[in-house]
């Protein structure tokens, strides 16, 4: 019996673990991985490009159709940083055959915001990489707007690179 209890807390944790690994991020931090992302993407038209940036920016003074929203969406985004060269930085976002690259604090930005949303680190030889795949976020300006801390969702799978 007693070496039971341990692995049942310890098999409770890993559960809780995992589970928190793939519940999708509050909205304030969809918010951010959205615009961050928006602004690279290729995928969005410039006045949806506009309007997430206004929303990113916390500017809510416009308007946006009833019952449209906006899907940000992207293959792929792979961030990392070196515990060695720590001036190194960068991300790869691809978007179908197109690929933009970041470095230095607009990569730290989307790196930390990888972070914050729950994408685990892997790292070796000295860089930490951030890396998901298939991103798709769902923003509704309109709920945002309304500011009941609703109206931004993303789901995206975690990878190794």
């Amino acid at each position: 019996m007693n070496k039971v209890v341990p692995l049942a807390i310890l098999l409770l944790f890993a559960h809780q673990a995992a589970s928190a690994e793939n519940s999708p991020p509050m909205h304030y931090s969809a918010l951010a991985l959205a615009a961050l992302v928006a602004e690279n993407s290729p995928l969005l038209t410039p006045y949806e490009n506009e309007r997430m940036a206004r929303l990113f920016d916390g500017r809510l003074d416009f308007t946006f159709p009833a019952n449209k929203k906006i899907s940000v969406t992207a293959d792929s985004v792979i961030c990392q940083a070196h515990n060695a060269d720590i001036t190194s930085r960068s991300c790869e976002l691809t978007f179908g055959a197109k690929k933009v690259a970041l470095k230095g604090r607009r990569a730290h930005e989307l790196y930390a915001t990888l972070t914050e949303v729950g994408v685990p680190d892997d790292g070796a030889a000295g860089t930490i990489f951030e890396s998901l795949s298939h991103l798709v976020c769902t923003i509704d300006p309109n709920e945002i707007k309304q500011k009941l801390g609703e109206g931004a969702d993303c789901k995206f799978d975690s990878i190794t690179p």
